[in-house]
């Protein structure tokens, strides 16, 4: 299924109309189904729909689970598919054999928009009760410069962005600035679930030496992603909301928004920045 969509458009400049092509991220919605229990008993159990651009799909189901507390390591996965050959909008994840998910989480099920994502109460109450990464002491410090350098590097790696315009984009980075992993979706959500996703199954878990850079605000949503997979510093572009903010402090992250060119805000965890 293409992440992007062309459409036939007319455009208008100075009052004149010309018929053109047009690229749209596709937006499509996509079933996550559970499959766990024994060989003698496996529950399958349907826990979101979420709008997506496809692409990434297994990372993004896959990302989905571990933020939300129901799997905690790459070992709990037995097989991930999807459950027909020509839909590729259900996505079916079997977990290995005695792998009991907690059962309270996945009785919220889950409806998620391309805009918002899993919001409320049960999320904040989660990452209390089933957080995997320990918040211990560290002693992370990175430079200003490297912050000032990311943005680019993130907008560099959205080849969709470059089609469409209308992608959110995420990417990884280890100290040194590198980067190491970018995703894209039309839910900022979805996105870093598929970039947690990734780091996933290729064994960076726990991401606590390393920065989380987005491209447009910050949520509580993604902050709250982010302490699951044990991120300490993340970066935007855009502005943190009020609750954003209260999470980063309370868990000890390091919050910068608004950061555009040499200018930056730090909302907490300013010891980090080295300036």
């Amino acid at each position: 299924m293409p992440s992007v969509t062309s459409i036939t458009i007319k455009k208008v400049n100075a009052g004149a109309i010309t018929d053109t092509n047009d690229l749209l991220a596709t937006e499509e919605p996509m079933e996550i189904i559970l499959d766990f229990g024994t060989d003698e008993k496996r529950i399958r159990k349907s826990i979101s729909v979420t709008m997506r651009t496809p692409g990434n799909d297994f990372e993004l189901s896959t990302g989905f689970l571990y933020t939300e507390g129901i799997i905690h390591s790459a070992t709990d996965l037995s097989a991930v598919s999807y459950t027909k050959k020509d839909n590729e909008n259900v996505v079916m994840v079997s977990l290995s054999d005695n792998i009991n998910p907690v059962i309270a989480n996945l009785e919220r099920n889950f409806y998620t928009t391309s805009s918002c994502g899993v919001c409320g109460k049960a999320s904040i109450e989660s990452i209390r009760t089933v957080c995997p990464v320990p918040d211990t002491f560290d002693t992370l410090r990175i430079p200003a410069n490297l912050v000032y350098s990311l943005p680019g590097l993130l907008r560099n790696s959205q080849s969709l962005f470059d089609n469409t315009g209308g992608l959110h984009g995420c990417a990884l980075f280890d100290l040194e600035g590198n980067l190491l992993l970018s995703r894209e979706d039309v839910g900022r959500h979805n996105a870093l679930d598929k970039l947690i996703g990734a780091a996933l199954h290729e064994n960076l878990l726990p991401l606590n030496k390393h920065v989380l850079m987005l491209s447009g605000r910050i949520s509580f949503e993604l902050v709250q992603k982010a302490i699951m997979s044990g991120i300490k510093i993340i970066a935007a572009v855009g502005a943190p909301s009020s609750l954003a903010a209260e999470m980063a402090e309370e868990w000890g992250i390091t919050l910068i928004g608004f950061l555009r060119g040499e200018k930056f805000n730090i909302y907490s965890g300013a010891e980090r920045i080295l300036l």
